[in-house]
């Protein structure tokens, strides 16, 4: 497997973070969605098929209020 060039990805985060660390920042690089820690942004990142990364996301619901 060949290693995928992180140089040129634009890292973002949630629009519901609350910027306190906490959180994961995701980047689309070639066709894949990379993701990695806020606290440790030269730790490991994980790769999704971008396919993967869609059916993981539209599995997310609201917390709903009791």
């Amino acid at each position: 497997m060949t290693a995928l060039d992180l140089s040129g990805a634009k890292w973002r985060t949630s629009t519901r973070s609350v910027g306190n660390g906490n959180c994961v920042e995701v980047a689309n690089v070639d066709g894949r969605v990379a993701v990695r820690d806020t606290k440790d942004r030269h730790g490991p990142v994980l790769v999704f098929a971008t396919s993967a990364w869609n059916a993981f996301v539209g599995s997310l619901t609201e917390p709903r209020a009791h």
